[in-house]
């Protein structure tokens, strides 16, 4: 199925199940044919709701509409929620999190939303290089899609090198490298990757900010900033789980939250 943004960018999307909608959006290389996990979520969630997943533009069967900006983001996902009915919930996984907490800023349809460790840094985490950005644009300005995948993955999302070259040589690279153009729209989303303060303490509605038990310290003492910034906030930590979380995990959290 199809829906059309406010650019004209066709917007691909599954739903499954009955009840109100919930809207999923996928953080970076997330795209439908590419992401079991959110599939699973979506899934465990439709025995109690509508449940939509879609490609973010520019990934999968989805369209793209030049120049990008994070406002042609927040109109699909405001085109979703149209097409799911004037009003949904939603959940925005990794830097989908901080898309869906931008649109919860401009958009008074979103009734509930809940993130999972949306990737904001506290001042006294691990910074970005300084070249992050200007390195990546290079390399997407070059056609270099492993480059800029590698690129982004080790200098930005922190994997080890020696992981990423085993990546590469697995099948689903090429999964990876297709939506490579697609990191710099999730860059503009994290720009310096700081806790947006004033976009936060904006948002009335409930949020729940999850994390994982597993991940890194430094994560959770931004998700714990988050929480306390969002006057509406509550915070919940998945014991044993890491960023790549379990959507056997997730889902019951999802259930509740959502049908409080």
């Amino acid at each position: 199925m199809n829906v059309t943004s406010r650019d004209g960018t066709v917007i691909a999307y599954d739903k499954i199940g009955s009840g109100p909608s919930i809207i999923l959006v996928g953080g970076a290389f997330q795209y439908r044919s590419f992401d079991p996990n959110t599939a699973k979520l979506a899934e465990l969630l439709s025995s109690k709701f509508t449940v939509y997943t879609y490609d973010r533009r520019g990934r999968g069967e989805s369209t793209d509409t030049l120049p990008y900006a994070v406002e042609r983001e927040i109109e699909d996902l405001d085109s979703l929620i149209t097409e799911a009915g004037g009003s949904a919930y939603a959940f925005g996984m990794s830097s989908g999190g901080a898309l869906t907490l931008a649109a919860a800023a401009h958009s008074s349809n979103i009734n509930k939303l809940a993130v999972y460790e949306p990737p904001f840094r506290d001042p006294d985490a691990p910074q970005l290089p300084d070249n992050f950005s200007d390195h990546l644009t290079d390399l997407l300005g070059a056609d270099d899609q492993d480059g800029a995948v590698t690129h982004f993955l080790t200098q930005g999302v922190g994997v080890p090198e020696e992981m990423v070259a085993g990546m590469r040589q697995s099948p689903m690279w090429p999964g990876f490298t297709a939506v490579a153009p697609t990191l710099a729209y999730d860059n503009a989303i994290m720009g310096d990757s700081r806790i947006p303060v004033d976009t936060l303490s904006s948002i009335s509605l409930p949020v729940l900010v999850i994390d994982g038990g597993n991940s890194a310290d430094w994560v959770g003492k931004a998700i714990e900033t988050t929480t306390k910034v969002l006057p509406n906030g509550q915070r919940q930590t998945l014991k044993g789980q890491d960023h790549n979380v379990d959507p056997v995990a997730l889902a019951p959290v999802l259930l509740t939250f959502f049908s409080q």
